[in-house]
């Protein structure tokens, strides 16, 4: 893509050219009003240093993954696994996975308050209710604030596949949002400089633009046009960076890019763990369809085999790479399915936000482990309960944020990595 100034230009039409020329930057979301940020804790606590959260969108089914129910009639034609840790147990969809468990702590007894899928997604991505008033950063997010880069060369925070809806940097800069990557096979577009553009060349029109913006930010100096104009800095140097060849999967050897999947859940993952290995943060891998309104079983028959895969083989490679203990893998959605079927509906499932199983694995969480517990057909917990604050604690213990620093709002309000929850220590080793 071609990186010029047309003769008839405005200095918006200008701007928002080059951004996407530039690392694809017209991707990201118009930049929010700024919040006035108090200092920074040191880091406290974790073995985490980064975070693969794989999210499942549209809300995945308890009952037919990881609190199966043998003998009731909620559980339905599926059959229940017997894993590589001792009480612990899985679905027929999850025979790869199954080996894997004693690297895991399943989490059986969440509750949330939002049984809607834009509520849920945003709740479970930033442990707050969603409100006209306010935006609440993400987990990607607060790492990046709180704990900032380890690599001076990538950005701390990147999501592949989906969208945000809604989630990101909230109140916080924009600068700590998640680099947004479509298709973990593309590499990064953007990235390379326009046929017949050297960098002589290329420097001398990015001296242009800032002079141009220099002229914008003396007139209306704000946080917002700072912050853009930072955007720009960072583009640049990513694309000079060497680190840029950890966006590209083909420098991966075929036989490990097929024992991930060839699908984009599968890539994304690999993706993911490259990113790991180069030192970024977090990385959140979105995969979505999970919503089995109709046709529950029969979808998820579909939907579980990639997935089964993909974290099968993410654990595996993390654990003989040697950096299991150091990357905090999760597996979340944003509720789970109801234990009644549906057989008007194709033998489907509705929402049922009331009780539901989410993943833990690495980053110094107890494998082989299950907390919580629900009723015999999987309609309440019955036993140590845990929230969406709490299971965002959790993530953040492991990761070592400062869970109780107050950040202030644009408003003077002051808001907390996961509000009022608290991490479920017995997770940890």
């Amino acid at each position: 893509m071609a990186f010029f100034l047309p003769q008839s230009s405005t200095r918006r039409s200008f701007v928002s050219g080059a951004a996407k020329s530039i690392l694809g930057v017209g991707m990201l979301p118009m930049l929010p009003k700024m919040g006035h940020a108090s200092a920074r804790n040191a880091k406290q606590g974790g073995t985490a240093k980064s975070v693969i959260y794989v999210y499942l969108n549209g809300g995945m089914s308890h009952i037919d993954s990881f609190d199966t129910k043998p003998g009731s009639e909620t559980q339905g034609p599926v059959e229940t696994l017997k894993t590589s840790a001792d009480g612990v147990r899985v679905s027929q969809y999850f025979p790869q996975l199954a080996k894997q468990m004693h690297h895991v702590s399943v989490i059986n007894s969440l509750n949330s308050t939002a049984g809607a899928h834009a509520q849920g997604r945003y709740y479970m991505h930033t442990g707050y209710t969603l409100r006209g008033t306010v935006r609440h950063p993400d987990l990607g997010a607060w790492n990046s604030y709180h704990n900032g880069k380890r690599n001076p060369g990538l950005p701390a925070n990147v999501r592949i596949g989906g969208s945000s809806d809604g989630n990101g940097a909230g109140f916080l800069e924009s600068s700590h949002g998640a680099l947004p990557i479509g298709s973990p096979t593309a590499g990064l577009q953007y990235s390379e400089l326009p046929k017949g553009v050297d960098y002589e060349r290329f420097n001398r029109r990015m001296a242009r633009l800032k002079r141009m913006n220099r002229r914008f930010t003396d007139e209306y100096d704000t946080k917002q046009a700072r912050a853009y104009a930072a955007m720009y800095d960072e583009a640049v140097k990513l694309m000079k960076s060497d680190d840029i060849k950890s966006f590209d999967l083909t420098l991966e050897d075929q036989t490990t890019r097929d024992r991930y999947g060839d699908n984009p859940l599968g890539q994304g993952c690999l993706l993911a763990r490259r990113l790991v290995e180069k030192g970024v943060g977090f990385i959140e891998v979105n995969d979505g369809g999970w919503d089995t309104h109709d046709d529950n079983f029969g979808r998820l028959a579909d939907k579980t085999a990639p997935l089964d895969q993909a974290l099968s083989a993410l654990l595996s490679d993390l654990e003989q790479r040697g950096l299991l203990n150091d990357t905090l893998v999760v597996l979340a959605t944003e509720f789970g399915r109801t234990p009644t079927i549906q057989t008007d509906r194709n033998n489907g499932r509705n929402h049922y936000p009331q009780a539901f199983s989410c993943l833990l694995a690495g980053g110094g969480v107890k494998g082989g482990y299950v907390h919580g517990k629900t009723d015999e057909e999987g309609r309440e917990v019955i036993e140590d309960l845990v929230t969406v604050p709490d299971f965002n604690a959790t993530i953040g213990h492991a990761m070592g944020l400062p869970l109780d620093k107050k950040v202030m709002s644009p408003s003077m309000r002051p808001f907390t990595v996961a509000d009022k929850g608290e991490p479920v220590l017995k997770v940890f080793s």
